[in-house]
């Protein structure tokens, strides 16, 4: 069977241990991950596997690892070891653009049926097993059931939102209403998160684990120049630069030359003006 075919027929769902009275084992629900990333081109990256490791061990997660560095892969993860254990996960981020697409992204791998999407404005198989939706909504519903809702495990995407005058109060109450729930929560801009390490862990009664400080697989570089934009942009593709990202503003190059065109003399010869007036 050539890989393609595996791959066409090899899906989480597919992996899932057979229902038990004991819960299943943690490292094989590890290495099925494992096994099936790698099927489909993603050997794990030291930090995916880390992450992954205190997920199936029942420990809470904080991914403050940069951004391109894989956390969609680690969710993926987390809500097929939620699945494992025969709980329903969470998933939420901030915008319904971003839910609507990781809901499309999780159908094509676990299967529509096992996948729906909740936000303010349509919900589609609001029974599924694993559920995207706007944090509002969990926050929502953890404030309607708090202890008892059927959540067993939240993916809070974009957690530094926690920070937001106007909406954090969406991220802040499922950690505070969701006392029997495991947490992963990923951002690539969080400092110190040493509190949120602690209160997770008193409040959930499970350990906390902190994965950061990853490499970026594709390194950013930030540059400021004046060269004309088409001579700029073959530099990059001559030199396997690219992709890369332009930002420019016609206005103050314009300012710019006009200024270093002006002579040396111009500005004190204004002022001498004004102060013979």
């Amino acid at each position: 069977m050539t890989g393609h075919h595996r791959n066409a027929m090899t899906t989480l769902i597919d992996l899932l241990p057979p229902p038990s009275d004991t819960p299943p084992d943690p490292d094989a629900i590890f290495s099925a991950f494992s096994d099936w990333a790698k099927e489909r081109g993603f050997s794990l990256y030291p930090h995916q596997e880390e992450s992954l490791i205190e997920v199936v061990m029942g420990s809470n997660v904080i991914l403050s690892t940069p951004t391109g560095s894989g956390k969609s892969l680690v969710a993926t993860g987390a809500h097929f070891a939620a699945l494992a254990n025969g709980q329903r996960s969470y998933y939420t981020a901030p915008i319904k653009a971003l839910v609507s697409e990781k809901f499309f992204a999780l159908c094509e791998v676990f299967g529509p049926a096992n996948v729906g999407m909740m936000t303010g404005d349509a919900s589609v198989n609001a029974k599924a097993p694993i559920i995207c939706c706007t944090a509002e909504v969990l926050a929502s519903i953890a404030l309607r059931d708090g202890a008892d809702a059927d959540v067993g495990q939240v993916i809070m995407d974009e957690f530094h939102y926690y920070a937001d005058p106007d909406r954090g109060w969406a991220w802040q109450v499922p950690l505070i209403e969701l006392p029997k729930v495991q947490f992963i929560l990923m951002s690539a801009t969080l400092g110190d998160v040493t509190r949120f390490q602690e209160d997770l862990t008193r409040r959930t009664g499970w350990p906390t684990a902190v994965v950061k400080n990853a490499e970026r697989p594709v390194p950013l570089v930030f540059s400021f120049s004046l060269q004309p934009l088409h001579e700029a942009l073959n530099e990059l593709l001559t030199t396997n630069q690219s992709p890369s990202t332009w930002c420019t503003s016609p206005r103050r190059p314009r300012l710019s030359r006009r200024r270093r065109s002006c002579p040396p003399t111009c500005a004190p010869a204004r002022r001498r003006t004004r102060s013979r007036r």
